[in-house]
């Protein structure tokens, strides 16, 4: 923290050096220009022994930090000779910019004696910041002003601070009134005091300890759009060095679409899950309701449209491919059983349809963990998100998964993949805009980005034709339109490996997704989270959505029918 502030500072240029002046001059111009450095270990060795004896170098470092802080200053400069003052001290004029106070024109006064036959500084706690009397030290008042509104895409209110409303907290997270009601909490977010994590950031940029900041959703996402400029005064002691007024922030238009929010929060309904509705062309986020953008669970087999794009990419297999019909794969001589002993196999476009882990397993052995984990990372896995607040979705590094096993339960979304709505979204996105992964984002009228390419036009294609398959004859039925082409992918993913009382052992081991071995069938349900990732239309996609059910059975079952709502009032809205 220390070294990050001293090179922040240190960015202003310095001028009007002393040139001939007293051996006094040059060290209290030699001790300053050390402090528009962020030199601190040069300082202290300027300093008398008493002060040494008094603050430590860190004591000393950390004293002038927590002053640049709370001045927020962001520069400073020398601006004038040194000039003796009465009482045996120099001033040197500075310059110092603040993002809250403006520039400041101070002068920086230090005493200074002889010590041993060398002059030192007599330092004491008033001299980390100019302008600053003797026995006194630097405070400051701030206050935030009423925070401004969030609005949907058409210019409607998403959430509001009621007129006149004060800018502190307290410690508790609060959710702002919106015409929406609780059907806008999810996207919304919460405000309160700054967190621990964020506490000295907002500090150096004027945020009073109680001031209302944005804690989660919207409300993190723009904060700093949002609260507005802080007011107050830097004080030394009782002199007001600088004052400024609150400056209340315009309202801030979002991507959101209240019809499309309602829809998604109202097909959830109580159910523990996430919803996240994306427009693909654009990487805009429509709606978000419930786990959306934290709800790190197993992703299962819409990974499969991972697996499946680095398996077309590599050229590892075709559509037309024909694997054999199996109950199970062996992977280092473990048994991974479809569902209920089921036969499937086929071809590769056959397989996909029905989901079959007898085919995807061993499949995503053969592409291997290199080229698997490379096909995700394309398409966003283990990178931030791009949005403030929502969370990484991860999978291990190549060199970690190890074994057959891992690599084909990886290739299936088990093992240690870890993936939100937000991120499954993201990959139907990707297919659906013909490869290239959108930039998620909140903002109305962002210019469209595209990280990565994660698969040629060519092959995003073939992935969206097999994805028009698992609705149209697969696993996805339950999500299909009529009049409308749905492309999506099912996911049912284990949360448990076996149902054996713990430290028993097991000679076979259940893989994933639909075609997963139930070892618990009076739990079944409670033993998956369900998964369903889609866009529409097909073939002209101006809507992407993915459900995310915990412990809410199979895919097909229960988050098709809530993706298929939801695709419904988005494509009614013009999503």
């Amino acid at each position: 923290m220390l070294a990050i502030a001293g090179v922040a500072f240190a960015t202003g240029a310095i001028v009007g050096a002393n040139a001939g002046g007293s051996p006094r001059q040059s060290l209290a111009t030699s001790f300053v220009r050390d402090w528009t450095r962020g030199n601190y270990a040069a300082m202290y060795d300027d300093i008398d022994r008493a002060a040494q004896h008094a603050v430590t170098p860190h004591g000393l470092a950390v004293a002038y930090s927590e002053a640049l802080k709370l001045s927020t200053a962001t520069s400073a400069r020398i601006v004038g000779r040194a000039r003796s003052e009465p009482g045996g001290t120099i001033a040197v004029p500075v310059r110092v910019s603040t993002r809250l106070f403006g520039t400041l024109s101070l002068d920086f006064t230090i005493p200074i004696h002889e010590e041993g036959g060398s002059q030192k500084v007599s330092w004491s706690p008033s001299l980390t910041f100019p302008g600053v009397p003797p026995g006194e030290h630097l405070t400051r008042r701030t206050a935030l002003p009423q925070r401004a509104s969030l609005l949907a895409r058409d210019g409607s209110v998403l959430a509001e601070s009621p007129p006149g409303s004060a800018s502190a907290s307290g410690e508790a997270e609060l959710t702002r009134s919106s015409p929406l009601g609780e059907a806008a909490n999810a996207v919304i977010g919460t405000v309160g005091a700054p967190p621990a994590s964020r506490r000295a950031t907002l500090e150096a940029e004027g945020v009073p300890s109680d001031g209302l900041v944005g804690l989660s959703g919207l409300e993190r996402a723009f904060d700093r759009q949002l609260r507005g400029t802080a007011g107050g005064e830097l004080l030394a002691g009782s002199e007001v060095l600088a004052a400024v007024d609150p400056r209340p922030a315009q309202a801030v238009r979002t991507s959101v679409s209240a019809a499309i929010q309602h829809a998604a929060v109202t097909a959830l309904g109580g159910q523990l899950g996430g919803v996240v509705v994306m427009q693909p062309s654009t990487g805009q986020i429509q709606a978000v309701a419930g786990l959306g953008l934290n709800g790190l669970q197993p992703p299962g087999s819409t990974f499969k449209m991972v697996t499946l794009t680095g398996v077309l990419n590599a050229k590892v297999a075709g559509v037309h491919t024909v694997f054999p019909y199996a109950t199970f794969a062996t992977l280092d001589g473990v048994k991974l059983h479809n569902a209920n002993g089921e036969e499937c196999g086929g071809t590769l476009s056959h397989a996909f349809a029905v989901s079959c882990n007898s085919v995807f397993t061993p499949l995503g052995v053969k592409l291997g963990a290199s080229r698997l984990v490379a096909t995700a990372e394309q398409f966003g896995f283990n990178h931030a998100p791009g949005i403030e607040g929502a969370s990484e979705s991860t999978l291990p590094a190549a060199s970690r998964i190890q074994g057959e096993l891992d690599v084909g339960s990886t290739a299936i979304g088990q093992g240690e993949v870890l993936a939100t709505p937000l991120q499954m979204v993201t990959v139907a996105a990707t297919i659906a805009d013909g490869g290239r992964r959108p930039r998620p984002t909140f903002e109305a009228h962002a210019q469209p980005a595209f990280p990565a390419r994660a698969a040629s036009p060519s092959v995003a294609r073939t992935v969206r034709r097999l994805m028009i398959d698992v609705v149209r004859e697969g696993t996805g039925v339950s999500a299909a339109i009529s009049g409308v082409t749905v492309a999506g992918k099912t996911g049912t993913a284990e949360l448990k490996t076996e149902c054996s009382a713990p430290g028993q052992a097991s000679e076979e081991a259940s893989s994933s997704g639909e075609n997963a071995q139930r070892n618990c069938p009076e739990s079944e349900a409670s033993n998956t989270d369900a998964w369903f990732a889609a866009f529409a239309p097909a073939l002209h996609p101006r809507v992407a959505v993915c459900v995310m059910l915990v412990k809410d059975g199979a895919g097909g079952d229960t988050a098709a029918p809530v993706a298929r709502e939801v695709m419904e009032a988005a494509l009614r809205a013009g999503g």
